[in-house]
């Protein structure tokens, strides 16, 4: 054989031939391009030197494919209100990356900053103090003292008291010591990590929280002195505690200081907490370890175990507590519908604790409904709370008002809420049906970002103005930002599409038990401007089932609607935002309603002549793909392709190894699922599982499936995607699995999301021809 000419054959990448390379990448180039994309993680506010105007500092995150992480930065504004209808927004000339940064919370005075640097491996943690000109202060905290500093958004929590002389945080407990060993066997006394002539047993195993937590430790509570960083762990809050979101409580003269925290109960057993707040929760107050010395100098003293007190002992969930700027009350949120339900998130509630003025703490304290769940609104009416989130100053300048961000159906929208009267206002624009989130408040002022399917983020202005009839609106000024920009192919292609929000009446209202059940439910419909109905549809669900997919930007969405696909974005019933009625007319009824429901709105665009019923796909995630897999299943005429990311397609195997094995029972069973779930299932429970499972009707699946899979998943275990995909191909079904070995559920890892969303691109144009 002639060796030159077979060094000139080219290799083709596996799975591409000549024919798909150049559609690859082609693809691959203008996925980049909406990668690149920034996005605004958080945001602040301070109070110039001069008092005229204020400056605005913006957390930024944009995924580094190369490294696959996320890159993070911060870009600074000065702020000037010029008139009622101008603001001007003055952008530093570049951003400043924050490498290695894993935490930053700024003093309330806004004089300090407190940078984290978690390490990666067993180095100490890094804790920075920052002034505006200068590092004043740096601590090294060793691993005996604790370990990581929570960064998750959940148990995380860092909180500056009132002087700023002292910082309650939470990081890993230290790690426990355990028996160790040498050429002699078991050797007394500890031993340094790096002694190559001994070795450390495994010790005891500790249960975690699932999905997200593999590999950490419980979650505890410290506090540090910002002038001599000592630190001490807060004493008197029992093991079987994991703690999170702390914050100061208001300093009363002459009592002692305070610390309130969410805290969950390990008993009986510690379940996948990750987006799910059906675990219950309960807000405590501790004294804080501390005391006033000689000096009259703030130092922080290892006490005696003091009581911890259950402030919230008469309502399953409580957590995000935030206080009244003047002290008076305690805010928070409860998802107590979806603790008693079981339905791992539900419609939430804000409540109110009026804090004792004397400083004595009760646990029989009042709880007040300031915004009760919502079971089914009349149309325009607040739907119920759900709110993912607080700022860490929500109020406006009359103490009493708070702003928030909560879903109101397919759109997020920004809420004013008086926490007294417990009236709340849609502030956000109640004609846009684009998807509106607050920053951070300005004074009186909002600083939101608002976006659509096909519109990139926007950053605006939000002024409370009088009306002539004595109420008051909201003024939205437009803010030119350096942030979002993105190239002129990408807006291009943004700017031929349109879309809307379809309302979809439920096919049988009959089998309906409640008025919130038999409410339309809703579809964002995207298109080019062109449609004639003759472009593939890309069906899209997401997982949950109790989450919901808004009208915001999504980058992985946009880049499909630009290579040609109509997208038809289902929020069957069950989703948030709709009301509690209509959320919980879905478990017990998975893979019937839900599978009913997206039916229902692929029939009415066909309907309509929106859509193409020769070209049709679907594509989902975790229940999404659940969904996904039982369409293919039950309409198998229906969908000439079908994409899934850790997709549920064996509920009777998934519930031995998943972190949420009651998540199978409750969405099986309904109701009686909290009450009847067990880690040992019956036969008879195992029956019941596989029933509602996609692979009961596997065997009239027809459509090609593309698998993604994370390797690290703890919800979704990958061999509940590699069993279903293997049982396709037994039978003949075109099939092709994608592992990605380092990722968990949500497969977001730059590189893992990128080459995710490329191959279900091309993977649909194949079969879209």
């Amino acid at each position: 054989m002639d060796s030159s000419k077979a060094c000139s054959v080219k290799e083709l990448p596996v799975g591409l031939d000549e024919a798909t390379e150049e559609e690859y990448a082609s693809q691959s180039k203008l996925l980049q391009e909406f990668t690149s994309i920034s996005s605004i993680d958080k945001a602040w506010i301070f109070k110039s030197d001069s008092g005229i105007g204020s400056q605005a500092m913006f957390s930024i995150s944009q995924p580094n494919l190369l490294a696959n992480k996320k890159r993070k930065f911060m870009l600074s504004s000065s702020i000037s209100k010029e008139s009622i209808n101008n603001v001007n927004f003055q952008w530093a000339p570049f951003p400043i990356e924050m490498t290695g940064v894993s935490l930053f919370a700024p003093s309330p005075s806004g004089s300090k900053l407190l940078v984290i640097r978690n390490p990666e491996n067993e180095s100490p943690s890094q804790f920075e103090i920052w002034s505006s000109s200068q590092l004043e202060k740096e601590f090294m905290i060793s691993q005996s003292v604790h370990g990581s500093v929570y960064a998750d958004g959940w148990f995380e929590g860092i909180s500056w008291n009132s002087d700023e002389s002292l910082i309650a945080y939470v990081a890993e407990e230290p790690s426990p010591s355990k028996p160790s060993f040498d050429d002699q066997g078991y050797r007394k006394g500890a031993i340094k990590d790096k002694e190559c002539s001994s070795w450390k047993a495994q010790g005891d195993w500790e249960e975690e929280w699932g999905e997200c937590y593999a590999g950490k430790r419980q979650p505890a509570l410290f506090v540090i002195n910002v002038n001599s960083g000592k630190v001490e762990a807060v004493k008197g809050i029992a093991k079987s505690l994991s703690v999170g979101q702390v914050v100061w409580a208001p300093q009363v003269e002459g009592t002692e200081q305070y610390l309130v925290f969410v805290g969950w109960s390990a008993d009986p057993r510690k379940l996948g907490i990750k987006y799910c707040y059906n675990r219950p929760c309960a807000l405590y107050a501790v004294k804080a370890p501390l005391y006033k010395s000689e000096a009259a100098e703030f130092d922080l003293k290892s006490t005696e175990e003091s009581t911890v007190v259950n402030l919230t002992q008469s309502i399953s969930s409580a957590f995000f507590p935030q206080f009244s700027p003047d002290g008076k009350f305690l805010m928070f949120l409860s998802a107590k519908a979806s603790v008693d339900s079981g339905a791992h998130s539900a419609t939430d509630s804000l409540q109110r604790i009026d804090w004792p003025t004397g400083g004595k703490l009760c646990s029989s304290t009042k709880i007040i409904d300031v915004i009760p769940i919502v079971n089914c609104a009349e149309d325009g009416h607040l739907p119920g709370l759900y709110c993912s989130s607080f700022l860490s100053k929500p109020w406006l300048s009359d103490g009493c008002t708070m702003i928030l961000s909560s879903y109101w159906h397919s759109c997020e929208v920004i809420l004013s809420v008086n926490v007294i009267s417990g009236k709340v206002l849609r502030i956000s624009p109640a004609d846009s049906d684009f998807s509106w989130n607050v920053l951070t408040l300005d004074g009186d002022n909002v600083i939101a970002v608002c976006s659509s399917p096909i519109d990139v983020p926007q950053i605006k202005y939000g002024c409370l103005v009088d009306k002539a009839n004595n109420s008051t609106g909201w003024r939205w000024l437009n803010v030119s930002s350096p942030i979002f920009r993105c190239s002129e192919k990408v807006m291009s292609l943004l700017s031929s599409h349109q879309f809307s929000i379809l309302q979809i009446p439920v096919k049988d209202v009959s089998d309906c038990l409640t008025k919130g059940a038999a409410k339309p439910f809703e579809a964002i419909f995207v298109s080019s401007k062109k449609n004639d109905g003759t472009d593939p549809l890309i069906v899209m669900l997401h997982g949950g089932p109790h989450s919901v997919s808004l009208s915001s930007f999504s980058k992985s969405s946009a880049f499909l609607s630009s290579i040609g696909y109509s997208l038809l974005i289902v929020n069957y019933r069950g989703s948030l935002g709709f009301g509690e009625e209509a959320l919980q007319s879905l478990p017990g009824k998975i893979g019937s309603q839900d599978v009913n429901d997206v039916l229902t709105a692929i029939d009415y665009v066909i309907e309509k002549g929106l859509a193409n019923p020769s070209k049709i796909t679907v594509l989902g995630g975790s229940h999404g793909g659940f969904l996904t897999t039982h369409l293919i299943g039950q309409a198998p005429d229906k969908f000439v392709a079908a994409a899934v990311r850790n997709p549920v397609c064996n509920l009777s195997s998934m519930v031995g190894i998943t972190d949420i094995p009651d998540w199978c029972y409750v969405e099986s069973y309904g109701s009686n699922g909290k009450s009847i779930y067990t880690e040992a299932p019956s036969a008879e429970h195992l029956t019941h599982l596989y029933n509602k499972s996609p692979i009961s009707h596997i065997s009239k699946v027809k459509a090609p499936t593309l698998f993604l899979l994370g390797a690290q998943d703890l919800r979704v275990p990958v061999s509940n995607g590699l069993q279903y995909s293997r049982a396709l191909k037994e039978r003949g079904v075109e099939t092709k699995v994608i592992m990605f070995p380092n990722d968990i559920h949500a497969i977001e890892r730059p590189q893992s999301d990128f080459e995710s969303f490329l191959n279900i691109g091309m993977w649909f144009k194949r079969y879209c021809q």
